[in-house]
């Protein structure tokens, strides 16, 4: 007998409960995930439940806090590519509580999972994630990215002669890029409250039940904190419009 197709999550989480204190005044009258790329006219969460949908997503959970009510207005008036469902937190609970809380909403708690910040905005094919999790019969999988030095960095010699200027190198170590997927027994490891990055993760990595994978070479990932990262995703932006097939100016 041949062995059953993979099947792929088809619901995940967003935790969009943060202040944004970083991104203010933007976050003054609007929750984090409601700021909107310049030039785009949609907000992070919008192209975030595109890139979800596009990678077979039918459900998602929508945890909000700060300013929840700004959020849901826009959910009931956009035209979106798939469900879509709020839990607010009443106080707030973390991270890990903040997600304990939107899981207990999915609609297929007995499935796996994807779960995102808010605040993340990418694109990479979340098929392969899934597929990486279930090779490696993981709890818990999280996407890791290498991002790059905001400033320039300079290199030396055994001497303390400057040889070389690298304008924004990768940093050396891969950090957790807020997105995961997740097994249907992960939701009560969670805390009630508190933050997940500190203590169930840490508990998944000792019994070796959390997996790291890889963004894809070349795939786009930014988390989305401050002024200048919504300056600089709107210039990758319009670098990469340039450089389509087809742009204007461009070669045929």
């Amino acid at each position: 007998m041949s062995p059953s197709p993979q099947t792929y999550p088809t619901q995940a989480v967003i935790l969009a409960g943060g202040q944004g204190s970083r991104l203010r005044p933007y976050t003054d009258d609007k929750p984090k995930p409601m700021v909107e790329i310049p030039g785009t006219g949609t907000p992070i969460i919008g192209h975030q439940l595109s890139w979800l949908a596009r990678e077979g997503v039918t459900d998602v959970v929508i945890s909000c806090g700060h300013l929840a009510s700004v959020l849901e207005a826009w959910l009931d008036a956009a035209e979106l590519p798939l469900r879509t469902r709020t839990v607010v937190e009443e106080e707030p609970l973390g991270r890990g509580g903040g997600l304990r809380f939107a899981a207990a909403a999915l609609p297929r708690p007995d499935e796996d999972w994807y779960a995102t910040n808010g605040d993340v905005w990418t694109r990479f094919a979340l098929r392969e994630m899934a597929d990486f999790h279930v090779e490696r019969d993981a709890t818990a999988t999280i996407a890791l990215a290498r991002p790059r030095l905001p400033w320039g960095a300079v290199r030396t010699d055994g001497f303390g002669h400057v040889v070389d200027f690298i304008e924004s190198p990768p940093v050396e170590y891969e950090v957790n890029a807020g997105v995961y997927v997740l097994s249907p027994s992960f939701t009560e490891l969670l805390p009630e409250r508190g933050d997940h990055e500190r203590t169930t993760f840490p508990r998944l990595a000792r019994e070796r039940r959390l997996a790291g994978f890889p963004l894809p070479q070349g795939a786009y990932w930014r988390a989305i904190d401050t002024a200048k990262d919504l300056t600089e995703a709107a210039r990758e932006l319009a670098a990469e419009a340039a450089e389509a097939p087809g742009a204007a100016g461009t070669a045929a």
